[in-house]
């Protein structure tokens, strides 16, 4: 933390310097030219009062050239930059060619100025990224034997007690042991509404504790704890270039030699092949083709683009691994989700209580003493949903396990069959079926039909809100793939209004459609599942988006679009934030494309003059960062 605040020093430092060394300068060209009009100077002593301001806001860049030069890196904006206005400095000495001093040293500031643009907008970029890096924790309260140390987090071992007073940041993953609180998941999340901690709760670094003192045993290191994860992945995410960013890589290193060759033609064949061309008239013209051929707007705006873009996402919760999944969720025209823990809650829930004796408080005591021992989520969905079973003293005994059927046990002097309809079967209790949906625990006492419970995964209450969305962003099919029973899928696919569902999956089924999908001429395909058991599929699908919920390592490790807080709404967000993100690039390349070739043909001819040229390059590159700024921007 104390490197990036010395290093966002240092950036704004040197943007205070640079803006003074160009104000000074200007004030340093205007005398000059006044000099040059109040004074009869010759071309030597003018050249000489002009490299002042020239030298001064010029340096750098000269220096930069010069060190392309040495390295093999000729052709970049700083050599074009520099070749121009020596040029417009020594035409002034040709027979019967006008000075052009005033114009190199506007040149030369004009490009300086272009540089403190993009720095700003470069810096306002990184701080966006970087108000991500500040949930990296400063310290952690060890507690031992009572005494509570400080020690980095990366000092501290799995299994230790920290303390985290309020105010405090969360320093590593771990479990609650002691105390109640409230957590600001602000920087992880992007939401604001702060989520309650109890005993036993599980919470994730980089959380901000709001309002108890609340210890925690640790149970991941600081390398393998979310925070650290999240900020290695952001700070890599722009190490994976866009198509755009690529294209304009390889454009500028094929387009650059070309201009610079095309611009010595021009500067020497015309006076070679026609005795009434003037040399100093071409070589002006080829001095304002470098000037206006310089892609400095191209190199520097795009992916200042694509990186605003990112940051911008990283603000709503929406981890993007790279531009060049921004290129693809921007193409996106299927979805396919995984359901459970994906559009639904992945916690089962009783809905329904249908007894054919007693009441259904007595229905749901006995199914939650039997089910009191296993580890099922049906079984945690009964324990939940009769929450005195621990402390009403009822005794249980003789707990026997039936594979594939259920689980008995003897519940005072009751023998309690709680299972499926096979155990029916097995105990000689006359069921019948039920006509909700979801899974249907059925209850026999002493081999009597007691009734039945219906318990079922909850759709998340955004699920609906998502779909709507990415249908109306042009979305041509939404389907689901699960290996819950048909009916339960059928269920839910109508309640969310999907074109398809696939049910009763095995994780290879899941590849094997999307594989089907891919297939498809055109089709760009994104899956959305919980990055735990959908691995495989999320590596397979054109681009794969992960439910990364508080600390799902293999979600983060997984996919390459991690929604942090679980909401299905933030992927047409992630698709909105990409469509946008990718249409201000490409505003930025036909825009500065579309002037250059204009006023390189206008220099060509001898139409433009140097003042054009400037604003063709300059300028131009300006006005595309400007708008590459309005890529953080989320809304």
């Amino acid at each position: 933390m104390a490197h990036q605040h010395e290093h966002h020093e240092h950036h704004h430092e040197h943007q205070h310097g640079q803006l003074w060394l160009i104000i000074i300068s200007a004030v340093l060209l205007a005398v000059a030219v006044l000099i040059e009009h109040q004074f009869s100077l010759t071309t030597w002593q003018l050249l000489l009062v002009y490299l002042v301001p020239y030298l001064l806001v010029g340096h750098d860049t000269l220096k930069e050239a010069l060190e392309g030069l040495l390295h093999g890196d000729a052709f970049n904006e700083n050599f074009l930059m520099s070749v121009a206005t020596i040029g417009a400095l020594c035409i002034g000495f040709l027979p019967g060619a006008e000075t052009q001093f005033p114009e190199a040293v506007f040149v030369m500031l004009f490009f300086q100025v272009g540089e403190l643009f993009e720095g700003y907008a470069e810096g306002k970029s990184r701080e966006s990224i970087a108000h991500l890096m500040d949930i990296r924790p400063d310290v952690a309260h060890v507690e031992t034997d009572g005494c509570v140390s400080d020690y980095a987090p990366e000092e501290v071992s799995v299994g230790s007690i920290i303390v985290i007073r309020p105010g405090e940041k969360i320093p590593l993953d771990g479990v609650v042991v002691e105390g109640t609180s409230a957590l600001n998941t602000i920087a992880l999340t992007g939401e604001s509404m702060p989520r309650e901690v109890n005993m036993e709760d599980e919470v994730v670094s980089g959380c901000v504790n709001l309002s108890g003192v609340i210890k925690v045993r640790t149970t991941k290191a600081f390398g393998e704890s979310t925070v650290a994860k999240i900020i290695q992945l952001v700070e890599h995410a722009t190490a994976n270039k866009s198509q755009s960013e690529t294209f304009i890589t390889q454009f500028a290193r094929i387009y650059t030699p070309i201009v610079v060759f095309a611009a010595i033609a021009l500067a020497v064949l015309p006076p070679i092949l026609s005795a009434h061309a003037v040399l100093s008239t071409w070589i002006y013209r080829a001095l304002m083709f470098l000037v206006v051929s310089c892609p400095c707007a191209l190199v520097l705006s795009v992916p200042l683009t694509f990186f605003g873009g990112i940051g911008g996402a990283s603000r709503r919760g929406i981890l993007i691994k790279g531009a060049n999944f921004m290129d693809v969720l921007a193409k996106v025209d299927t979805v396919v989700f995984d359901k459970t823990g994906t559009l639904t809650h992945g916690q089962f829930a009783v809905t329904a209580v249908h007894p054919e004796q007693y009441d259904e408080h007595h229905l749901l005591h006995l199914a939650a003493h039997v089910e009191h021992f296993t580890t099922h989520p049906i079984g945690a969905a009964l324990r939940d949903a009769f929450p005195d079973e621990a402390t009403d003293g009822c005794r249980v005994s003789d707990v026997e396990e039936i594979a594939g059927k259920g689980i008995q046990a003897r519940v005072g002097d009751d023998l309690v069959s709680v299972g499926n309809t096979k155990l029916m079967d097995y105990v000689g209790a006359q069921w019948h079926d039920c006509h909700h949906q979801g899974t249907i625990i059925h209850v026999a006492i002493n081999g009597e039909y007691a009734g039945h419970i219906v318990i079922n995964d909850q759709v998340k209450e955004d699920s609906a809100e998502a779909v709507r969305q990415l249908k109306q962003l042009g979305v041509k099919k939404t389907v689901m793939l699960t290996g819950d029973r048909k009916e339960v899928a059928e269920h839910v696919a109508n309640q969310l209004q999907l074109d398809d569902y696939q049910a009763e999956l095995l994780p290879a089924d899941k590849v094997a459609f999307v594989e089907r999908l891919l297939q498809k001429k055109d089709a760009c395909v994104a899956f959305v599942g919980d990055g735990i058991n959908d691995a495989p599929v999320l590596a397979r699908a054109d681009v794969g988006i992960a439910m990364g919920g508080l600390g799902s390592d293999a979600a983060i490790e997984a996919a390459d679009v991690v929604l942090m807080d679980d909401q299905p709404s933030k992927l047409p967000a992630a698709i909105r934030i990409s469509r946008r993100t990718r249409s201000i690039a490409r505003q930025n390349v036909w825009f500065a494309i579309g002037v250059k070739v204009a006023v390189l043909l206008l220099a060509a001819v001898g139409i433009a003059t140097m003042w054009l040229a400037v604003f063709a390059d300059v300028g131009v590159t300006v006005l595309a960062v400007l708008n590459a700024m309005r890529a953080l921007k989320t809304n």
